[in-house]
């Protein structure tokens, strides 16, 4: 029979300013059980004799008494009262619970081969931002204080109907958004029933993947290119095809030389990645005809064609395409910031169902909050002003990475003249190679990448990837001084 008890061994400590007393006797009840004042299995006085006992609300100790329960520490028995758990949550915690120093190692798992296949493709920790960080936006010059204003307004609006969630395809207004955007800036041919709003490009490329591919399928990439559209591809079971980049772009005879056919090319034709050429008009018409007369289909990644410094924004291949074999994809994260997580995929029409039925099974509800807000964003014009405030910075740090460039790294190394995009292209002229500059440049903090890592196979073991955009004028001409230093004295041990 279960041990009676009178009074409850409570510490009965002040309740700390601000706390609710159902919580703080909560608290009180949760110690004095896990301590052992309360021994299981023992009974709990009523409610109405612990409220008079202590001088609170029986309402009080009615919620404190519920959140136990809700939460194992204590049961009720009809009839009989409330009683202390034979078994506590902590001990239900400790099942199972190695021992120190001990790994636990799951069962045999029969991964599919989708998961044998599959590589782990990081972004990097976040870290200090110094010069030349590739790839990355001035993050410092976002207006979040404006974005935050926009926010909250529609927060303070926002209908059931938002809050319910909607079509899987994302939030129409910003569909529509994205269609009058493109077709106005990008040159691309398209309603808003064609734009998918996805979390990013990368996603963009595995749903291609996914829907596009069986295994053994052979797919054109760039080289050097995106390395995140190589592991997509590899992880569907693809054949990765590498194409030669030249001045031109992908070099479509190259490529038809080396391989028999493609089921899918991959293609950055505004901006290369990472080389930053531009595909010429006549090798854009070269590659639709091709597409079209081999069934081919093109992934147009316009990852940040926005920025453009000298001239217009070179139009779209997707809106030279008469045959519906353009996919396009673009992302909002680049322009904007890396958490964003918003961008967006346009497809031919032919293709429009089974794309929106794949969203569908693999998103029941859109994220539309952020969607409206960042529709909001574009329809009060404050992207457009962003996009040229930003294309403005640019275009004065390029200026400034590049006269510093010309005069500390005479000899050393020459870079490519880019007129768009974060970054750059470096040739050493030294015979250094440039895993080894890399590894003399991070001695004096700068930050360069060898632009063998953007190839899957052999490609120029001379040149660095060096960014510009994400840093000052200051840190650039401090980041362009210590490379030259770095360089120096990394070429005076060969």
């Amino acid at each position: 029979m279960p041990r009676q008890i009178t009074a409850l061994p409570l510490s009965l400590s002040a309740p700390p300013a601000g706390t609710p007393l159902y919580r703080w006797f909560y608290d009180e009840l949760r110690s004095a059980i896990l301590e052992g004042r309360l021994a299981t299995g023992a009974r709990l006085p009523a409610t109405r004799d612990l409220a008079q006992q202590y001088g609170l609300a029986r309402s009080t100790v009615v919620t404190a008494f519920e959140q136990l329960k809700s939460e194992g520490y204590v049961e009720g028995k009809v009839g009989a009262g409330t009683y202390v758990s034979e078994v506590l949550p902590e001990e239900l915690l400790q099942v199972g619970k190695s021992v120190a120093g001990e790994t636990t190692r799951p069962g045999r798992v029969r991964w599919s081969a989708y998961a044998r296949r599959i590589e782990y493709f990081s972004a990097g920790e976040p870290s200090r931002t110094r010069a030349f960080r590739a790839n990355q936006a001035a993050l410092d010059a976002f207006p979040m204080s404006l974005w935050a204003q926009v926010a909250a307004r529609r927060l303070r609006r926002a209908s059931a109907q938002l809050l319910a969630g909607g079509e899987a395809l994302g939030y129409r207004p910003l569909r529509q958004a994205v269609a009058e955007y493109l077709n106005t800036s990008r040159g691309v041919k398209c309603s808003a029933d064609q734009v998918l709003i996805i979390s990013g490009v990368q996603e963009a490329l595995e749903r291609a993947a996914r829907l596009l591919l069986d295994p053994g399928d052979p797919v054109w990439v760039e080289e050097p290119g995106y390395p995140g559209a190589w592991i997509v591809f590899r992880a569907a079971g693809a054949r990765v095809c590498p194409v030669p980049v030249d001045a031109e772009g992908l070099d479509l005879d190259a490529g038809k030389r080396r391989w028999k056919r493609a089921k899918l090319a991959y293609v950055t034709p505004a901006h290369q990645f990472p080389l930053g050429v531009t595909m010429s008009l006549r090798r854009r018409l070269e590659l639709l005809n091709w597409a079209r007369r081999t069934h081919t289909l093109i992934f147009e990644d316009d990852y940040d064609s926005e920025y453009r410094y000298s001239g217009r924004p070179i139009p779209a291949l997707q809106g030279l395409d008469r045959a519906g074999v353009v996919i396009f994809a673009g992302s909002f994260n680049e322009v904007l910031f890396p958490a964003l997580r918003l961008a967006y995929l346009v497809v031919p029409p032919g293709l429009v169902d089974v794309f929106a039925a794949a969203q569908s099974a693999s998103m029941r509800y859109a994220p539309l909050i952020d969607q409206a807000i960042l529709c909001d964003f574009i329809a009060e014009g404050h992207f457009a002003r962003h996009i040229r405030r930003m294309r403005e910075l640019y275009a004065e740090r390029l200026s400034v990475f590049l006269d510093a460039a010309g005069e500390k790294l005479s000899g050393l190394l020459e870079v490519s003249q880019v007129e768009a995009g974060l970054q750059t292209v470096g040739r050493l002229k030294n015979g250094m190679s440039a895993n080894r500059a890399a590894a003399a440049a991070a001695k004096y903090d700068v930050e360069v990448v060898p632009l063998s890592r953007y190839a899957s196979g052999r490609t120029r073991s001379d040149s660095l990837v060096l960014g510009f955009a994400a840093v000052d004028a200051r840190e650039l001409r401090r980041g362009v001084e210590q490379l030259g230093l770095a360089l120096s004295a990394s070429a005076q041990s060969l």
